[in-house]
């Protein structure tokens, strides 16, 4: 069963279906690439060798994607009671599909599945050495492609999924990932004003800063820090050391 580590409900309902795979170490790449950002559904149509002990060793921690993935022999199957399907192809086709890039491919992905109910939709890679064919393109709403370099485009099956799936990841805005403690919380306007009004006085009790000559030299403070995008613990850090400072200054004998 495959653990409740999904970052955002949409993603359970991006579905990836690798088509033929030949090398089963592919397919437990595919599952760690996934694995990584957040999705689940995994589909295999007439994979060559599976399952594999190859493919367990490829996927490390992610075997409950392997798990729980289905092998079906056709496309139809893989596709059976999805709403919308991408075709990932690095090779345009003399009958054109509607085309997307992997970043408008994930935003319409995560768009589509928008609501509670919604039903899945497909993400499809073909062959490790011929992608998916024409007739297999003609299953595909959109023909979903990643940037590359002109003269080197190929990429391997589970890089291209790492890239889709990243991108997907992305399309989330990562909101989850900001709850689940990835990131602590930006601090407020407040907050950062605070910490500027602290670190005036601060630098006027040590002697570091003239009151008269202050303008130019807290405008630098504020973009230099501003840059950094404090969150709430630098913020409560810096004025720690603030306040230790002026502790250990009233401390002192006075001369």
């Amino acid at each position: 069963m495959i653990e409740d580590y999904c970052l955002d409900p949409r993603l359970a309902k991006i579905r990836i279906v690798l088509v033929e795979t030949s090398h089963p170490g592919n397919i437990g790449g595919v599952a760690r690439a996934m694995k990584n950002m957040g999705l689940s559904q995994l589909v295999l149509v007439n994979p060559r060798s599976y399952p594999s002990q190859e493919a367990s060793s490829r996927a490390s921690s992610a075997t409950d994607v392997l798990a729980a993935a289905k092998v079906v022999p056709t496309l139809e199957e893989a596709l059976h009671g999805v709403q919308l399907v991408f075709g990932a192809s690095a090779r345009l086709r003399k009958v054109s599909w509607p085309q997307l890039d992997v970043r408008q491919t994930a935003e319409l992905a995560l768009k589509t599945v928008q609501a509670e109910d919604a039903a899945p939709v497909a993400i499809v890679f073909g062959r490790e050495d011929s992608g998916l064919s024409n007739s297999e393109m003609d299953l595909c709403n959109y023909l979903s492609h990643i940037p590359s370099n002109p003269t080197y485009s190929s990429l391997n099956i589970s890089a291209a999924v790492q890239v889709f799936s990243y991108e997907c990841l992305m399309a989330t805005e990562i909101e989850s990932v900001k709850r689940n403690g990835y990131r602590h919380q930006l601090a407020t306007n407040d907050q950062l004003e605070g910490f500027y009004d602290h670190l005036f006085v601060a630098l006027q009790d040590i002697g570091f800063l003239d009151p008269a000559k202050n303008a130019r030299f807290m405008r630098r403070m504020r973009r230099l820090f501003n840059r950094a995008e404090l969150d709430v613990k630098e913020v409560d850090i810096l004025r720690g050391i603030l306040s230790a400072t002026q502790r250990k200054l009233g401390d002192e004998p006075k001369k």
